[in-house]
């Protein structure tokens, strides 16, 4: 793979808010790109930022602050 279809992701998926629906907010690089209801909507705001191969569960480019892929409901 070329440097320039590497993707070098930088992903942080905040701790969930106590909202109706929960949810948790999602940086790219560094930019805010919305809110998380679900790890498919982490999955899709990746793809839309043109990182389509990464693994959100287990790639060291995503930081999941305040509980894991998998933590949707406030503690």
């Amino acid at each position: 793979m070329s440097d320039t279809q590497h993707h070098h992701a930088h992903v942080v998926v905040h701790p969930v808010v106590d909202a109706s629906p929960p949810f948790r907010r999602v940086e790219i690089l560094g930019t805010q790109v919305g809110k998380a209801y679900s790890l498919v909507d982490v999955v899709e705001f990746c793809r839309r930022a043109g990182i389509e191969d990464l693994d959100v569960e287990t790639s060291g480019n995503v930081l999941w602050i305040g509980g894991g892929p998998h933590q949707w409901e406030a503690e």
